[in-house]
């Protein structure tokens, strides 16, 4: 639809992000009326801090309309590339299964929805997909790089299936990408526990993945990660504490997993690691505090995820956020920058 302004990748990125704030803003209202009437809100863990509970009931699934506003965005404003398609394919599905998720806690009336299991062999199944069309169709490479210090060939026990022309199966690559698909989709769904927080700290992210797609040359992966960015900031003008509406699994899930597919396009696997530090340290507060309490049954931590912890200090919801925004920010900065230094040398 803007095929006229091909000339400017610049101004399509930079309008992806408008359109999706613009869609983001406009339908959500709609959508906490709808389910407000249909009395369809969030139930809040019964072991979490005292001060949520007054969340409950606050309306769910506010990722429908992120997902909606940035499927709209990419097909208007980009081209109909197999990279779009497959960006779009892996987020999507993996915000249905979160929306089968969130729909199961609403019935159900508790915090918990599917099982952790069956949550897994969804999220492995999506990941799979995604990297096995990646290598044979978008021509990924099965490397992870470590700038500065070497680029790791995860391509050596590689099968090919005689099909077709032949699908390659790269194992160790298969089997890295998985863990890291997976482990970003759970870390952006752990994070999400305070109001405006993992819709702050994605948007961040998704502004420095848009940065580096299109120093890759890689225009149709911008416009995605644009678009996901500008969903971020319209939702958070009603995520915002206190929140009128959660994203629920729907979203970050989804939020996740995109991320994730956007390190193999950009083949910044690694350094994904880095611009979305604040996720990994969320899920490793979990990971350490399981562990640490089934061997001691003492706890490291207040609470987990590590947001929790702030707030058992006694650190406002407010103030929680904010913070982690400012560490998610720096941790984004240093990861464009390793990238960006590394390119550069590269190049020199």
């Amino acid at each position: 639809m803007f095929a006229i302004f091909s000339q400017y990748p610049t101004f399509l990125v930079f309008l992806a992000v408008v359109a999706a704030i613009v869609v983001t803003m406009a339908l959500t209202p709609l959508w906490i009326k709808f389910l407000k009437s249909s009395h369809i809100g969030q139930q809040v863990r019964a072991d979490g801090p005292e001060s949520h509970l007054v969340k409950q009931g606050t309306p769910t699934m506010g990722g429908v309309i992120m997902l909606l506003a940035v499927v709209a965005t990419v097909l208007l404003i980009g081209l109909p590339t197999p990279e779009t398609f497959v960006l779009l394919a892996a987020t999507v599905l993996t915000g249905l299964l979160g929306f089968v998720d969130d729909a199961s806690k609403v019935v159900k009336e508790r915090s918990l929805g599917l099982t952790p299991k069956m949550k897994l062999v969804g999220q492995f199944a999506i990941a799979t997909a995604f990297v096995l069309v990646a290598v044979n169709l978008l021509g990924v490479s099965p490397t992870v790089e470590i700038p500065f210090v070497i680029t790791l060939d995860f391509g050596i026990l590689t099968t090919v299936v005689p099909v077709g022309d032949g699908i390659s199966i790269p194992w160790l690559y298969l089997l890295f990408m998985n863990i890291l698909l997976v482990g970003l989709c759970n870390a952006v769904n752990l994070t999400d526990g305070l109001d405006g927080l993992a819709a702050g700290t994605v948007m961040i992210v998704m502004i420095v993945m848009a940065a580096i797609a299109y120093r890759s040359d890689l225009l149709e992966p911008a416009i995605f990660a644009a678009a996901l960015a500008g969903a971020c900031i319209g939702f958070l003008w009603f995520n915002s504490f206190p929140a009128d509406i959660f994203m629920g699994d729907t979203g970050s899930l989804a939020l996740g997993m995109a991320l994730g597919c956007l390190a193999v396009l950009t083949k910044t696997e690694f350094v994904s690691l880095i611009i979305g530090g604040l996720f990994v340290a969320e899920a490793l507060s979990v990971m350490i505090q399981v562990f640490y309490y089934k061997k001691t049954k003492k706890r490291i931590f207040l609470m987990a995820p590590l947001h929790h912890h702030f707030e058992k200090k006694g650190w406002s919801e407010t103030k929680v956020v904010v913070r982690f925004w400012i560490i998610s920010g720096v941790l984004a900065a240093t990861g464009f920058s390793l990238y960006f230094a590394e390119t550069l040398m590269a190049v020199a």
